[in-house]
């Protein structure tokens, strides 16, 4: 494992750990590190797992959105497509591997960071881990299917209140509304906590995780076929607006 890639990669028995390693940016998501997170998912498809987990590195941030500078270059109709397929594809790695995906959330997601933490198919969390689908506070809808994946977790009029007023769930209010599994103590050790949680895991045979896996994303690749063009159509014209882009600059950090 290379503690200086933006990602870490770690294989412990039947349980693949992804951790996203860049604390100095809170973690945030670059094209290329969710690249790297679809790719890794792929390559470890055929591998005998029963569970995957995706977390963040330090005790701050799981994934504190998409790299603003990066995002702040894509302007265009075409390049804006782009971007949000690029971001899907990765985030479909996770939606539709073969045995379940965990995010254990360490910190804040926020945003981008919020959908990936949707992509997955079960959410853990630590006791300061709030979770923001904020994009409507940029004037912009989600990106990457996030907006899909939390309809299809907690329902329709939940979900469109939550995304329209863009608020930021604290951990408890997000398992109340069953968007977290399971929240961690406050104070207690988080990677204490996650191992715990992993040893439901360890019981059952690996063809029981492929066969319910299966199930659950059979479903929600439906409701992604049925409502993917509509959203991207709306998050490209949200995008391109003045109006996004007037918030997107009041939130850039200021240059000296």
């Amino acid at each position: 494992m290379n503690d200086t890639s933006d990602l870490l990669v770690e294989q412990r028995a039947n349980v693949l750990h992804l951790t996203l390693n860049r604390p100095e940016k809170r973690n945030a998501l670059s094209l290329a590190l969710l690249d790297e997170v679809g790719a890794t998912l792929e390559d470890f498809r055929d591998k005998p797992l029963k569970c995957a987990v995706i977390t963040g590195a330090g005790d701050r941030c799981f994934a504190a959105g998409g790299d603003l500078n990066e995002l702040n270059a894509v302007r265009s109709p075409e390049q804006t497509r782009a971007m949000s397929e690029r971001g899907h594809a990765a985030l479909d790695a996770i939606r539709y591997f073969p045995v379940p995906v965990i995010g254990a959330l360490n910190g804040l997601a926020l945003g981008g960071g919020a959908e990936l933490a949707m992509a997955c198919d079960i959410r853990i969390a630590a006791a300061h881990a709030d979770l923001g689908l904020i994009q409507s506070k940029l004037n912009v809808t989600t990106a990457w299917g996030g907006g899909i994946d939390l309809i299809n977790a907690i329902g329709n009029s939940a979900a469109l209140e939550v995304l329209c007023s863009g608020r930021r769930l604290s951990a408890v209010e997000a398992l109340d509304m069953r968007i977290y599994s399971t929240v961690a103590a406050g104070g207690s050790n988080f990677a204490t906590f996650v191992a715990d949680y992993l040893t439901a895991f360890t019981q059952p045979g690996r063809a029981v995780f492929l066969s319910y896996k299966a199930t659950a994303a059979r479903r929600r690749q439906t409701l992604h076929a049925e409502l993917l063009e509509t959203a991207r159509d709306g998050f490209i014209e949200s995008w391109i607006h003045e109006d996004h882009w007037d918030a997107a600059q009041r939130a850039l950090p200021k240059k000296p």
